[in-house]
Order: C-alpha cells, then sequence, then structure tokens
C-alpha cells in the first residue's frame, strides 16, 4: 500500500478575472474549488492511474470538513486526523497569472495529534510505501520529515520526499527512495544557478551521495532528469503541448513515477510515466486521468540515458 501525509492540506480555490488591479475591487470571471496538498494531490493521480493508496494527514474546522467531503467525492481512501485548533487553510489561486497565490497558515497542530499520525505510520510493513511532500505548518519543527523516516527506516518502507531545503536534506541519511526538487530547490541547496539538464546531473549525484537512492528533477518546459541508483542518468524532453493549469502538475510527477515502478519496477519506465503524467497534468484543467497520461507517455521522444 501507498501512504501519502499533508500534513497542511488546503481547499484550493482558483478563479479567473479580466485584469487584476491592485487597491480595487476585483471581480472573478469563473471559479473552481478542489482539496489541494500535495500528498492530496499524490493521492488523487495515483488513484486516478488505478495505484491503491491512503491519504493521512491533519484537518480542523468548516474547511476541513469540506476537504474531507471533497475526497470522498472523489472515491479516495482517507484516514485524516482531526485538529481542534483552527482550520484549514484556504489558498487563492490567480489563475490568469501563472504561480501568482495567497496560501493561508493551516491549524495548529498539538503533540497528541502528532502522535496519533505516529501511531498509524509505525503500522507500516516491509513493501509499503510512504509520500511526504509539501510544507508543514510553522507550529511543526523542521525535523518532522525526518524524524518520520528514523522511526520507520529499518521496516523495508519505500520513502519518497518532496520537499525543499532542511525539510528535503534532514531526511537523506535515511535513504529516501525518491526525492524530487526541481530545478531551482536543486540550485537552491548548493548556491547555483541551474537552466539544462546536463548542468543538474552533477548536483544530483551530490544528493545521491548524500543517501537519496533516486533524484528525479523537474525542470518544466526543459523536462526532467532523473540519476537512478543503478549509476544510470536519464535525460528527457518536455513533451508538446499548452500549459493550460500548473498546479499540482510536480506533484502528478511523483504519483506517475511511482505508478510506474509499482507496475513495471523499472526505472526508464517509471521516469518516463513521471514525465507523461506531470505533463498530462500541466495540459489539463484538473489533474491527470489515465487516459490523457498514455496520450502523452505515447508522444514522449528517445530518452538519452548515460551509464
Amino acid at each position: 500500500m501507498i501512504y501519502t501525509v499533508t500534513f497542511n492540506p488546503s481547499l484550493d480555490y482558483i478563479v479567473s478575472m479580466n485584469g487584476f488591479q491592485m487597491g480595487m475591487t476585483n471581480r472573478t470571471t469563473s471559479e473552481q474549488m478542489f482539496p489541494g496538498g500535495k500528498g492530496i494531490n499524490v493521492s488523487i493521480v495515483l488513484s486516478n492511474l488505478g495505484i491503491e493508496n491512503t491519504a493521512l494527514g491533519f484537518t480542523a474546522g468548516f474547511t476541513g470538513e469540506q476537504i474531507e467531503r471533497e475526497v470522498q467525492k472523489i472515491g479516495l481512501l482517507t484516514d485524516f486526523i482531526r485538529v481542534e485548533n483552527g482550520f484549514s487553510r484556504i489558498n487563492v489561486k490567480l489563475k490568469d497569472y501563472d504561480g501568482t497565490e495567497i496560501n493561508g497558515m493551516g491549524p495548529e497542530i498539538d503533540a497528541a495529534s502528532v502522535e496519533q499520525l505516529y501511531q498509524k505510520i509505525d503500522t507500516l510493513k516491509e513493501g509499503d510505501a510512504l509520500v511526504l511532500a509539501g510544507s508543514i505548518p510553522k507550529c511543526l519543527p523542521d525535523s518532522i520529515y525526518s524524524d518520520i523516516l528514523k522511526r520507520l527506516c529499518n521496516k523495508g518502507v519505500l520513502f519518497v520526499v518532496d520537499a525543499t531545503k532542511d525539510l528535503l536534506l534532514h531526511v537523506l541519511e535515511y535513504k529516501p527512495f525518491l526525492i524530487k526538487p526541481n530545478n531551482h530547490e536543486l540550485g537552491e541547496i548548493f548556491d547555483v544557478a541551474l537552466h539544462t539538464r546536463e548542468e543538474v546531473v552533477p548536483y544530483a549525484k551530490k544528493l545521491q551521495d548524500k543517501g537519496a537512492r533516486n533524484v528525479l528533477v523537474s525542470m518544466s518546459g526543459q523536462g526532467a532528469v532523473l540519476a537512478d541508483e543503478n549509476g544510470c542518468v536519464h535525460m528527457l524532453a518536455a513533451p508538446k503541448g499548452t500549459l493550460v493549469n500548473a498546479v499540482g502538475a510536480g506533484d502528478s510527477m511523483v504519483a506517475g513515477f511511482l505508478a510506474g515502478w509499482t507496475n513495471k519496477k523499472d526505472y526508464s519506465h517509471a521516469f518516463r510515466m513521471g514525465i507523461a503524467t506531470g505533463s498530462a497534468s500541466a495540459f489539463s484543467e484538473m489533474l491527470a486521468t489515465r487516459t490523457e497520461v498514455e496520450q502523452v507517455y505515447a508522444s514522449l521522444e528517445k530518452e538519452i540515458i548515460l551509464e
């Protein structure tokens, strides 16, 4: 079983408008609302691809109740922990201004609730996979991801981590199966600017030296790079298509890679599935469906593999 953890789920309120003016009343021309958070996105796409999984995390208040209703409509298996203080966040995303959004803070997660999460993940067994994705509320320590991996490190669980800076660096000693920085996040870690696939390779290998088994680096229109644990480097250009909605594309790449690995245990296939799934979500209003992923997968160029 694959489990995802979203520490700070959200209701993503995605709006369009005819221009945006500071200091003025702006009215929307279209509105959409979805359950959000990186782990939830991974769970939705895994489910779309036919991979059974369970979404874990914390919800609070009326927004948390709505998040739970929405994911149940989708048909996800969930095991959320209800928190008493505060409410789950609302993230406002301006669709016509790519990358422009206002993200809420999220609830106060108390020690007893964290302990409940620990008890749930302690039941994971050999062959299970755990996906830790996204930001954490300020009330939790930066060590929360590494604390979880430390608890499970001798149980044969596959760890997947999609996080930035310290959250990511602190888990490397526990040899995560997969990490997925983008080229900008990878560059921030080493204080360099990385623009091409070739430039990414030595820094992806540096993260392997620190403990990561497989490093998948997303690069938007430049495609992606995978440094796999067998010593091969895979490179692939981005497929052609029109960007419709970038929200969730990186999470979809993680889900696609995991689905590909689960089905065939082949890194080349998993890499191509990751790119196809991330791109399919970017080319769609919604997160990628299986049909959309299959169509993009069929259009991919031949990857470059360096040994």
